[in-house]
């Protein structure tokens, strides 16, 4: 079985992780939150961007986070942005489970990504995405409202944060509306690095 259940995200010095609107989700602000990622050599190779790209620490974090995961889970809304705008290849090359009120048949893309839509809850997205996963972790993909609810019901075990140098001004925050009172944190390492500062805690219950 899946040995932990995680997310990984860009976040901006003021909070946000993505524009209020879905028209905006991947456009030029959201570009401008992920400017670390875009140059990373793994990150070019896995989307078939082309050879070359920086390596270093960014590069190490980014096939890190791609390598321990077995398996991901991501909402509607973000699904949606992504229909329209990854390759035929995307970049995930696991399953991943959808949670929706979609009734939807699974959709298999290139390069062993599948798209399971699940119907009945977060928790049952995460029991099909940790007996997809096998001995890898689950990655909770996002977006923000998704991440927070599996908080919320403490079903994470880690989570990193890559802070990027940007600032969005309004959008959605990743802990707007997080139940404080059952979560607590413990940090498991900082790194800086020339792009950004990436930040690792475990999740405990108060």
């Amino acid at each position: 079985m899946a040995r932990k259940v995680f997310f990984s995200v860009s976040m901006s010095l003021d909070g946000f992780v993505a524009p209020e609107s879905p028209e905006e989700l991947m456009g030029p602000l959201w570009r401008e939150l992920q400017q670390w990622i875009f140059p990373q050599r793994f990150f070019r190779e896995n989307l078939n961007l082309g050879t070359g790209g920086e390596e270093g620490r960014d590069n190490d974090i980014v096939r890190e986070t791609f390598e321990r995961t077995g398996a991901s889970v991501m909402g509607k809304r973000m699904f949606d942005a992504g229909e329209r705008m990854w390759p035929e290849d995307p970049p995930f090359h696991t399953p991943v489970f959808v949670v929706t009120h979609e009734k939807r048949d699974p959709w298999e893309r290139l390069g062993g990504t599948t798209f399971h839509f699940v119907n009945d809850g977060v928790e049952s997205a995460l029991d099909r995405a940790r007996e997809a996963a096998g001995d890898r972790d689950v990655r909770i993909a996002g977006g923000g409202t998704t991440i927070l609810e599996y908080v919320n019901a403490g079903l994470v075990d880690e989570f990193s944060i890559a802070l990027s140098p940007v600032l969005f001004g309004s959008g959605i925050r990743l802990f707007e509306g997080v139940d404080a009172g059952r979560v607590a944190l413990e940090q498991i390492r900082s790194e800086p690095s020339p792009r950004a500062t990436h930040v690792t805690y475990a999740v405990r219950r108060r």
